[in-house]
């Protein structure tokens, strides 16, 4: 049963700002139906803000009146519409007996008001209920739409959609002669059977009362599940008629336009009683309204499926996921009319929905996989083992897969926590791989600590969709450099309270431009035995640092060979000694200043990989130092380098000159279309290796061969 009233300043705690906006959007091709052509829509984005500027609430619905259908297509709608919101955002009460003759406009009013509570709940204004399609886990099955036209247009959209995969097609009726659209039906027919393909009619009511019976009859030799308002609406006892005598069974649409008071409804069902109402929340009451025509629809046994009213994808997004929350509540698992998110040439682009064969989803398929993997993960912490696995990233050899216990991860967590002062209730993105253990730590974080954790897909632009900063995130160095060329991801990026950056160098470049960030960046220092980090060094104002603070608990040491050893008790066993060269400072902080790994050893002279890439990040283009066997020194220093239409190799030459000592600079300079990189975006440094010695064999080869001519 709907509520009287909402007293949204006291759902909120704040005040309101509504705002109005309105966008006319073209279709991809017109949209025929009985009562004309649609080549234009027009709707009302309702924006819901906070008076309050630090408080991240965002509310969006969308208000979309059909101009020759709605009941609340008014000449003056816009204007309507913006006094309502001037007394809702004076009142901070929404009433809903004042919005019934209003239903768009409630409709848009609901969904606002459903995405304001998510923005705050969730982080994400877009997510308005908590269902497997919400979650990425599940899709909403929807019929294939065939739009009227000519009989050679119809046939090509139905074909199309047979193709796409659906198997509920949905065919509008009445605007061509009766005999060719028979003939359209009885093409599908003579292909498919009703087990393979449903098929339904949507007339729109377009047969004059005296025809409609007759037509039924005929339609009713192809199968056909259902007619969609065979007569014009507003004929009870016609309809009635019909309804009784039908070989097919009859849905109501048109009928329950302007039928808002539930006495209303319960008369207009138990006059006609069909056999099936269609639910549309813009046309039919809003949501409300809408729950109360299926409530009155099961007292009397009647079914029921929702659709749209060719809203954008603001208005879709929100129907779909109000429908996800009602699959228990349909009387059967059939299609639903939510397939008219693509009619736009320039829909609404701020939501993921997705069509993919016969369902609708919430999400693409990369993002679905990522929220399955973090339900997956998520689960396996919750369950009573005590060890997990974990995957090392690779990036100096091949990766290996290592058993852990949770205790030590929560401990980790707890220690990261503790040093952010990060409290309960603070938001976080999730944005890294969960294959790895950086993104594995960033759950757990919030899972100890209770955040309030935001899932995107991994991405080079994690930023993108996001309206509001979150209060953490881990980012890698790529992510951070790419975010930094868009203004508005830039914005919201210099708002994060912590940013912590790992999984690679921070260079001097992007170091620099993280000095006017207002809030804390950290640079990180750890691996998969550590379970992520464990020390952090400054990135940005008075406290920036080239060293590595440890977390209290955590000593470090240096071998015999120079290189860090790690004595972290709390997270694992024993001693860790690493391959990264540092310098200890008399604080206990550390410098790291390469890896052992990475030192080439040319003519007796060793040098660290890192520290001549370092020398020359100036240089024009992607690169990586490497090395590759030298019968004179050993080991030949030698420079892989991105191929850019703009850089030439004599360029690169003399800045090697200038910026190197003589035992530095290349012997090699390798033109490449691409620089190895492992899964977590790190220079894979023996990939490099074996690609420069490939390289410089083909060079070889390619030089005998210009030499001999029958090579």
């Amino acid at each position: 049963m709907r509520p009287d009233s909402i007293d949204l300043f006291k759902e909120f705690g704040t005040a309101l700002k509504i705002k109005v906006v309105s966008r006319t959007f073209k279709f991809k091709q017109p949209a025929g139906t009985s009562r004309g052509v649609y080549l234009l829509r027009k709707v009302w984005y309702i924006v819901l803000t906070s008076s309050d500027r630090n408080l991240p609430l965002l509310g969006l619905g969308e208000c979309a009146p059909l101009h020759d259908l709605s009941c609340d297509a008014l000449p003056d709608y816009e204007e309507r519409l913006k006094a309502i919101c001037r007394d809702i955002g004076k009142s901070g009460r929404m009433n809903y007996k004042s919005l019934l003759r209003y239903p768009s406009m409630l409709f848009g009013l609901e969904s606002a008001v459903l995405s304001a509570r998510a923005s705050l709940a969730k982080h994400d204004y877009r997510q308005l209920f908590d269902t497997p399609f919400t979650r990425g886990e599940a899709g909403i099955p929807i019929n294939g739409l065939v739009w009227m036209g000519s009989y050679e247009e119809m046939c090509r959209r139905m074909e199309e959609k047979l193709e796409a995969g659906f198997r509920c097609i949905k065919i509008k009726i009445g605007a061509i002669d009766f005999e060719s659209e028979i003939n359209l039906l009885r093409k599908l027919r003579n292909r498919f059977g009703k087990t393979d393909v449903e098929l339904r009619v949507d007339a729109n009511g377009a047969f004059p009362v005296q025809e409609a019976l007759h037509k039924l009859e005929v339609l009713a030799q192809f199968d056909i599940h259902s007619i969609e308002q065979p007569i014009r609406a507003g004929q009870w006892n016609e309809m009635a008629g019909l309804c009784r005598m039908s070989p097919l069974p009859i849905a109501l649409d048109e009928e329950l336009i302007g039928i808002n008071d539930p006495d209303e409804k319960q008369r207009l069902l138990d006059t006609i009683r069909p056999q099936f109402i269609i639910l549309k929340p813009t046309l039919h009451g809003g949501m409300a309204g809408a729950e109360e025509w299926m409530e009155e629809a099961r007292q009397r046994g009647i079914g029921y499926w929702i659709t749209s009213a060719l809203e954008t994808n603001v208005g879709l997004n929100a129907i779909a996921q109000w429908a996800s929350s009602k699959i228990n509540d349909l009387h059967t698992a059939m299609p639903q009319g939510l397939g008219t998110g693509q009619l736009f040439t320039d829909n609404f682009k701020d939501t993921d929905l997705q069509i993919e064969g016969d369902c609708l989803w919430a999400a693409h398929t990369r993002e679905r996989k990522f929220k399955s993997q973090l339900h997956t993960f998520v689960t396996a912490w919750n369950s009573r083992e005590e060890m997990m696995e974990v995957q090392t990233s690779g990036s100096t050899g091949t990766p290996k897969k290592l058993t852990v216990k949770k205790s030590s991860m929560k401990t980790s967590a707890e220690m990261t926590c503790d040093f952010l002062h990060l409290k309960e209730g603070d938001t976080a993105l999730l944005c890294m791989p969960l294959d790895f253990i950086a993104g594995k730590m960033m759950v757990v974080r919030s899972l100890v600590r209770k955040l309030k954790l935001q899932a995107i897909a991994p991405s080079s632009h994690p930023f993108k969709k996001l309206h509001y900063a979150p209060d953490f995130v881990a980012m890698t160095p790529m992510q951070v450099y790419e975010t930094l060329k868009v203004p508005r991801e830039r914005f919201l990026l210099k708002k994060v309270r912590h940013l912590i950056i790992g999984g690679g160098a921070v260079n001097k470049d992007l170091e620099l431009l993280l000095q006017d960030f207002p809030n804390e960046v950290w640079s990180t220092y750890g691996m998969t035995e550590t379970l992520s980090h464990i020390a952090l060094r400054r990135l940005n104002g008075k406290d920036r640092s080239e060293a590595y603070a440890p977390f209290k608990g955590i000593a470090v040491s240096l071998s015999h060979e120079g290189c860090l050893v790690i004595n972290a008790p709390m997270l694992c066993p024993h001693p860790l000694t690493t391959n990264d060269i540092a310098e200890i400072r008399p604080d206990g902080s550390f410098r790291i200043l390469g890896r052992k790994d990475n030192i080439i050893c040319s003519g007796g002279i060793k040098i660290q990989t890192e520290e001549v890439e370092r020398k020359l990040e100036t240089l024009p283009c992607p690169y990586m130092i490497t090395a590759v066997p030298d019968p004179k020194f050993g080991e030949a220093v030698t420079l892989l380098y991105k191929a850019t239409p703009d850089v030439n190799q004599s360029e690169i030459e003399k800045l090697c000159v200038c910026l190197l000592s003589k035992y530095e600079r290349p012997r090699h300079y390798i033109k490449t279309a691409g620089l190895p990189v492992t899964e977590t975006g790190k220079p894979a440094r023996m990939e490099a290796r074996e690609l420069a010695i490939g390289l410089l064999k083909e060079r070889a080869l390619s030089c005998l061969c210009e030499d001999e001519p029958y090579c």
